[in-house]
């Protein structure tokens, strides 16, 4: 019997937890535009309080949140015990590490599944300056420096 005509246009059927091509599920995430970063870098220096390098949340879920840098390691992921903890399925339970030392901010992966992405691309070691976006799964951080 032939194909009825609405079953030829229906997409194949999965078996279940098939997820199918994984390039379907890759997003390609786009760079902020340079007026705008600039904007956020500015205001980010405003923050009253710090002293070096911040992480400043501009888009995604906490927006508005920010931490502080201080000389050493700080992970990022959905650890709990990560100093910056970002709850979200889109990031990784270890997911980077910002290293700051004697003037210097640069950010490591540590391998996580979705990546991290400095200024539009993506990244397994970046030195950071600021102005500059770190998108780890859906937080768009944007990196500040006392002024």
């Amino acid at each position: 019997m032939p194909p009825n005509e609405d079953s030829r246009h229906q997409s194949p059927e999965r078996a279940p937890g098939d997820l199918g091509d994984p390039t379907e599920l890759t997003d390609t995430v786009a760079a902020i535009d340079p007026g705008r970063a600039i904007r956020e870098a500015e205001a980010a220096a405003g923050i009253p309080g710090f002293e070096g390098f911040a992480l400043v949340v501009t888009a995604g879920p906490r927006q508005g949140a920010h931490w502080p840098l201080e000389h050493g390691e700080w992970e990022a992921g959905r650890n709990v015990d990560a100093l910056i903890f970002l709850d979200d399925v889109t990031v990784s339970r270890h997911h980077a590490r910002f290293v700051v030392s004697t003037g210097s901010l640069e950010v490591h992966d540590l391998g996580s599944t979705n990546g991290t992405y400095v200024n539009g691309h993506r990244t397994a070691y970046a030195p950071l300056t600021p102005g500059d976006e770190v998108i780890i799964g859906r937080f768009h951080l944007v990196v500040a420096r006392s002024a």
